[in-house]
C-alpha cells in the first residue's frame, strides 16, 4: 500500500502540471481547433478574431400588439421566430391587449390570451405598459395583480435598462374605444373597406388624441433616483410606449426625464405609433418601434411588421430591424403564411392619405 501511494503522488502532479500548462497555452479555453500542421502557411479563412466576447449580449424589441390587432396572429408568429433566433430576452413597448373594458373578468381574459403566445417563449419576456393595458382603473388593477409594477429598472451585464410607464395617470380615452376596436377587427374580416372607412374617420381626428405622456412626480423620483444610483453603467435603455419626442411640443415630463439622462450613454425606443420611425437627438438614437400585428395607421417605409435586434457591444449598442417576413424555419418560406407576413392596403384596411 505504502509503495502504490508513494507512486501515485508523483502521478497526481503531473496531472495538474499539464492542466497548467494547458491553460496558459490557451488551448483549454479557445474553441477553435484545426490541424495546424497541414494548415501552416496560408489559411482558407479570413480571420481567428471570432465575434465571442463574453461582455456582448443580445435581445430583443417588439412592438405593438393591439389597437385593431390584425386576425392573421402576426404575434403569435412573431414570438415562433424570436424562438428561433434566440436572444437572450424580449423587451415589448406595450399594448398587448385591447383593453379599454371595465369588466376586470373580460380584461383578465384578454390577458389570459396573450400571456399564453407569451408563455410559448424559451427566454424571459419584459412587459411595458401601454394606453390599452392601462387605460382606466380596471385595467391598471388587472395590470397590477399580474404584473406587480407599472414601472420599474433592471441591471443586466452592466447595462441599465428603465421601464416607463407613460400613462401615470392615462388620458381619458376617445368615447367608445373598446366597442369601436371590436367593430374594427370584425370588420377586417368581414368587410375591409368599411374597416378602412372607420380608420380614416379615426385618422381625420388623430391630431384631437394627440396628448403629452403623463407621469406622477413619484415616478419622476423614482427614476431620478436610479439614475443617481446607477452613474458608471456601460450603458441605459430607456422604454417608453408613447414616443413623446414624436409631439409638436413634449410634455413637462418628458423633459424631465430627458434632462436626467443628459451626459449618460443612451438609447430611447417606444411604440404606439405603429410605425418605425428613426431619429437622433441630441446626439443619442431615438426609436418608434412599428407594430406586430397592431393595425397600420398610416402609409410609408415605416408600415411594417418586425422586430428589433440590439446587440450590446462594449462600444455602444448595434441595432438591426428585422422584418417578420424575413425569418422562417429551417423547413423554408411557408406560402400558406404568405399572409401572416405581407399584410396590404387592401387586407388591413389601410387609411390612404391623400
Amino acid at each position: 500500500m505504502k509503495t502504490i501511494a508513494k507512486k501515485s503522488k508523483p502521478m497526481t502532479f503531473k496531472v495538474f502540471l499539464l492542466a497548467a500548462v494547458i491553460v496558459v497555452s490557451g488551448c483549454a479555453t479557445t474553441p477553435f481547433h484545426y490541424d495546424r500542421a497541414a494548415l501552416s502557411g496560408a489559411k482558407p479563412w479570413t480571420s481567428e478574431a471570432f465575434k465571442n466576447n463574453l461582455e456582448e449580449f443580445q435581445f430583443a424589441v417588439v412592438g405593438d400588439r393591439t389597437g385593431g390587432s390584425n386576425p392573421e396572429g402576426i404575434f403569435t408568429r412573431a414570438m415562433d421566430q424570436l424562438n428561433l433566433l434566440q436572444p437572450e430576452f424580449v423587451i415589448s413597448v406595450g399594448d398587448l391587449v385591447e383593453g379599454y373594458t371595465e369588466d376586470r373578468a373580460k380584461a383578465a381574459a384578454e390577458w389570459d390570451e396573450v400571456d399564453g403566445i407569451i408563455k410559448t417563449l424559451e427566454m424571459p419576456f419584459f412587459y411595458v405598459p401601454g394606453n390599452h393595458d392601462l387605460g382606466n382603473d380596471a385595467m391598471k388593477q388587472v395590470w397590477l395583480e399580474r404584473r406587480g409594477a407599472t414601472y420599474y429598472h433592471f441591471i443586466y451585464r452592466d447595462v441599465l435598462f428603465l421601464v416607463f410607464n407613460s400613462e401615470d395617470p392615462s388620458h381619458p380615452p376617445p368615447e367608445g374605444m373598446a366597442e369601436r376596436t371590436a367593430t374594427y377587427k370584425r370588420l377586417l374580416k368581414e368587410n375591409p373597406a368599411a374597416a378602412q372607412k372607420m380608420l380614416e374617420e379615426f385618422m381625420a381626428n388623430l391630431e384631437s388624441y394627440k396628448k403629452p405622456m403623463l407621469m406622477s412626480d413619484q415616478q419622476i423620483n423614482y427614476f431620478r433616483k436610479v439614475l443617481a444610483e446607477n452613474p458608471k453603467v456601460r450603458w441605459t435603455f430607456a422604454f417608453f410606449h408613447q414616443p413623446d419626442w414624436e409631439q409638436k411640443q413634449a410634455g413637462e415630463a418628458f423633459q424631465a426625464i430627458e434632462q436626467m439622462l443628459r451626459g449618460r450613454p443612451h438609447t430611447v425606443i417606444a411604440g404606439h405609433l405603429h410605425y418605425y420611425d428613426y431619429k437622433k437627438r441630441n446626439g443619442t438614437d431615438y426609436i418608434t418601434m412599428g407594430p406586430v400585428g397592431a393595425s397600420w395607421h398610416m402609409n410609408g417605409p415605416g408600415n411594417v411588421d418586425h422586430i428589433l435586434w440590439v446587440t450590446m457591444k462594449q462600444g455602444g449598442p448595434e441595432i438591426a430591424m428585422i422584418t417578420l417576413d424575413g425569418v422562417w424555419d429551417r423547413k423554408g418560406r411557408d406560402l400558406k403564411l404568405k399572409e401572416t407576413y405581407e399584410r396590404t392596403a387592401e387586407t388591413e384596411g389601410l387609411y390612404q392619405e391623400p
